[in-house]
């Protein structure tokens, strides 16, 4: 059945790890009738967990896309990870959702990685509702959890519904717009609720006045918060009129549309309570196509932006956000349709690589569960197969009407491993399949020691690479050694200098000549903008170097800058000007000019002062306060800094700074200190200089003194 473009909804759940996710996902598959029983996450048995690396350790590590319907609409669903070493997962399907319903503990609040998510929803502009979870755990606060979002994330942040506790037990949510309350009996799963209205919920909560003013002032500020997006309800609120509810829905979506204001609902996933209530805000408040703003691409070879909409470009064009390997289909290439539409057989363009390639098959994806179908229309997310030679963030178009959307992003590896083969079957077979895993995941990078002829995998945590290697030892039988993770350092300089690089050779009748002169300089990169770590500017005329050389210099420089001279790290930060050269009408050339660029930035790095970078980690530790002291002593150990400790209760929340280098074994060594009370969590923050004491042990050993 295609639906209406107003009626589709194409969502992401995203999230802290162990905010409550997936159990949020289960529950509303089970309550739209896609499940007819709730998979668990701590037994396993979680429907968008498929992996088997996901069901032994009780996270999600894939983002896994279905589709459900509710109340005649439907809605397209992502489930992404909420771990750190994953955070492409949601970097990639943020690019190509409308709308995300972003999830909260209702213990802790926000946490690291929900501050992570949510910038890179605002990256995209992404509309979004927050669902407070887990409010029938011990020691659950919706008013410290709402306050955290607002202190953190969006001030214009508020409550449309308030949970109901009874006997200090959580039992249902008052609806602020609709004023009325829900109730929920456990052993009923969530699929039969008392409804009250609002004379009836007052004499509910009678006992509990605290709950009942709350609920009266709540939806007060919520109506004059309203006031600013809306004038229908400013003049209402002004003239002290009747506002019904359905005009507080249409403001709320407004609102919420606008992505300056974001609806907070609460409930409980694992005790099927408030469910339902989040699938109407779903789709009440969350955009359809319909509601986005036209997609900004531009033709190949030209800077003209064209504005793409569902509604009004006739063509096909999509964007590929994501590749899986299937055992069965093959490669799996998900696309997000923005305009036309695309039927199975027909020939595609990939326009990043300017290959033709046919979609032999269209899937509806349920997990990792297909149903196939005849085609995929503006506004719809699914899975093709016949696009081998496309990757994350390609766009692929009608073949007459070729456009390209913005690309993806990711984020640098901070972690490598050595991996080799036990024998030449193993050899053959890891040649054939780690290309195609690491096609699936671009945060993986792969690269040959050139020095010790290992095979360098680099990725974003020693989780991310643990699942690599568990995949090729579990789902592809290579059998391999492994080495200990090590830390991706990197390079840069200090001060400023200049480097000549002459190339003078004779090769037969032919000689190649080229000379250029450059200036290198300490330059912090803006990695958000930059495309490149190594800034280039070219201050030389046609007289000097002609113009057509000048991309072979800048090659030849970027490709140096991939191993420096202290460790083969990687040279970043720097800005590089090309001052001078000379060129020979007979013996210049491109390759000539590569090298003189390659000798001339060796040159610089052999005069500069080169210092090394290392990655430094930020980290929150929630420890009870017994432990305060021997938790940041253990921290500091590592050269660690903590920058805040907060006090929750009988517990304190740390906040700091660790070198990654400093993390290893950091688990075992929390739990030993805090007798098993203490959890952490952390992701990458930024590249900073070692300690030149340190780094000088760096250095020798890497260099194998």
């Amino acid at each position: 059945m295609d639906y209406s473009l107003k009626k589709i909804r194409n969502i992401g759940f995203i999230a802290h790890i162990d905010a409550g996710k997936t159990t949020v996902t289960e529950r509303i598959l089970y309550y739209t009738g896609i499940l007819h029983q709730i998979g668990e996450v701590h037994e396993g048995t979680a429907t968008m967990d498929w992996m088997d690396q996901e069901k032994e350790r009780g996270i999600t590590i894939t983002s896994a896309a279905t589709t459900c319907f509710w109340k005649n609409n439907r809605i397209n669903v992502i489930d992404t990870p909420g771990h750190v070493d994953f955070t492409v997962e949601v970097e990639r399907s943020l690019r190509v959702l409308d709308g995300a319903v972003v999830i909260f503990c209702g213990v802790a609040g926000v946490e690291p990685q929900s501050e992570t998510v949510w910038h890179q929803a605002d990256k995209y502009n992404i509309p979004r509702i927050a669902f407070v979870n887990k409010l029938d755990r011990v020691g659950a606060d919706i008013e410290y959890a709402v306050e955290t979002i607002k202190s953190k994330l969006q001030p214009n942040s508020f409550l449309i519904q308030f949970p109901i506790f009874l006997d200090e037990k959580f039992v249902g949510v008052i609806d602020l717009v609709e004023q009325k309350s829900y109730l929920f009996n456990e052993e009923q799963l969530g699929i039969k609720f008392i409804t009250k209205n609002w004379e009836e919920t007052e004499k509910l909560l009678e006992l509990n006045q605290l709950a009942l003013k709350n609920a009266g002032m709540l939806r007060l500020a919520l109506i004059e918060k309203l006031a600013d997006y809306d004038e229908n309800i400013f003049q209402k609120f002004v003239e002290e009129e009747k506002i019904f509810p359905e005009e507080i829905r249409a403001a709320i979506r407004k609102a919420t549309l606008s992505c300056k204001f974001v609806p907070v609902l609460c409930g409980s996933a694992l005790k099927n309570k408030a469910l339902q209530m989040l699938l109407d805000a779903i789709v009440d408040y969350l955009p359809s196509p319909n509601d986005v703003p036209p997609i900004k691409a531009h033709k190949p070879g030209s800077d003209d932006v064209v504005e793409i909409t569902p509604w009004g470009t006739k063509s096909f064009s999509a964007l590929a956000f994501k590749t899986q390997i299937d055992s069965y289909v093959g490669k799996l290439t998900f696309i997000r349709a923005y305009s036309g539409r695309l039927n199975k057989g027909e020939y595609v363009l990939n326009v990043n690589n300017d290959k033709k390639e046919r979609v032999t098959r269209i899937l509806k994806m349920h997990a990792n569960k297909s149903v196939n179908v005849d085609h995929i229309s503006a506004g719809e997310i699914s899975a093709v197969v016949g696009l081998d030679n496309t990757t994350s963030g390609n766009s692929i178009t009608d073949k007459n009407h070729p456009y390209l959307l913005e690309t993806i992003k990711f984020a640098e590896p901070v972690m490598s491993i050595a991996i080799e083969s036990r024998t030449k079957e193993d050899e053959d077979n890891l040649k054939e399949i780690l290309p195609r895993l690491l096609e699936d995941d671009p945060t993986y990078q792969l690269k040959e020691d050139k020095e010790t002829g290992q095979t360098l995998i680099s990725g974003m945590g020693e989780l991310h690479l643990e699942i690599l290697v568990n995949r090729l030892l579990s789902d592809f039988k290579v059998n391999v050694n492994v080495g200990k993770p090590r830390v991706n350092f990197k390079e840069t300089i200090s001060g400023e200098v200049t480097a000549k690089g002459i190339l003078t050779r004779k090769i037969g009748s032919h000689g190649q000549f080229a000379e250029a002169e450059i200036k290198v300089e300490h330059h912090k990169v803006d990695r958000e903008s930059a495309a490149q770590k190594t800034w280039f500017t070219n201050n030389t005329s046609e007289e000097e170097i002609p113009k057509q050389f000048i991309p072979a210099v800048v090659a030849g420089i970027r490709e140096t800058a991939a191993g420096g001279l202290l460790t083969g790290n990687e040279v970043q930060d720097i800005k590089v000007t090309l001052t001078g050269g000379s060129y020979s009408e007979v013996d210049s050339s491109e390759v000539a000019f590569k090298i003189a660029g390659s000798i001339a930035f060796v040159n610089a790095l052999r005069k500069a002062k080169t210092v090394l970078l290392e990655p430094i980690m930020e980290i929150n530790i929630i420890t009870p306060d017994a432990y305060l002291g021997k938790v940041i002593n253990d921290l500091n150990s590592r050269r660690g800094r903590v920058t805040n400790v907060k006090e929750k209760e009988s517990i304190k929340i740390i906040h700091g700074y660790v070198p990654l280098k400093e993390t290893f074994g950091y688990s075992t060594n929390l739990r030993s200190v805090s007798q098993g009370r203490a959890s952490y969590s952390m992701e990458f923050y930024r590249y900073e200089e070692i300690p030149e004491n340190i780094s000088k042990g760096i250095i020798e050993k890497m260099r194998g003194y």
